[in-house]
């Protein structure tokens, strides 16, 4: 018998591989259990709803982008590529995850995601310009990282040392930095 967190966990995986395949809201709890061979209430278990199991699988990407932005604040100086750099590492790693949270703006919008995705693009810019950037560095900023993000979804075929080398240089170039 698998130990719950397993469970849990199993629970995750064919939820994202529906999730990805069909949309959240068009993805029953029932498929998912059904999938896995386990019964609804064993699902509702392990999370109270569809909602709730969005998040846990989202949260651990937002939790990670909220530590490495907070990190980057803590910092004396921030140096730009290296921002640039750590920030596509971070997209590229959570990739999978974070297509799924685009293709479901209506589900992030009701977890209040798309309000903190904004304030972190802020947020980033503040840190490349200063705490109050003129309207064109925090376009500038906006792109930049828009971009690299972009990047790690829309070209996921091209190898991630090239990949990282191009989405960075162009973020540089968007923000008027020497590459």
């Amino acid at each position: 018998m698998p130990r719950p967190s397993d469970t849990k966990q199993r629970i995750q995986e064919a939820a994202r591989e529906l999730f990805a395949r069909k949309g959240v809201q068009r993805t029953s709890l029932q498929e998912i259990a059904d999938r896995l061979g386990i019964t609804k209430p064993a699902l509702y278990y392990h999370f109270s709803s569809r909602e709730d199991l969005v998040r846990s699988i989202v949260q651990p990407i937002i939790d990670e982008e909220e530590a490495f932005l907070a990190a980057q604040e803590a910092l004396d100086e921030v140096e730009p590529r290296a921002l640039l750099e750590g920030y596509f590492d971070f997209h590229y790693r959570n990739r999978q995850g974070i297509v799924l949270m685009l293709s479901e703006l209506t589900t992030l919008a009701d977890l209040g995601l798309i309000d903190l995705v904004m304030q972190w693009r802020a947020r980033f810019g503040r840190l490349l310009h200063g705490p109050e950037p003129t309207l064109e560095q925090a376009t500038r900023a906006a792109i930049a990282f828009g971009g690299v993000q972009d990047c790690t979804i829309q070209f996921a075929d091209v190898p991630e040392a090239e990949l990282r080398r191009a989405a960075v240089d162009g973020a540089c170039a968007a923000l008027g930095i020497e590459v």
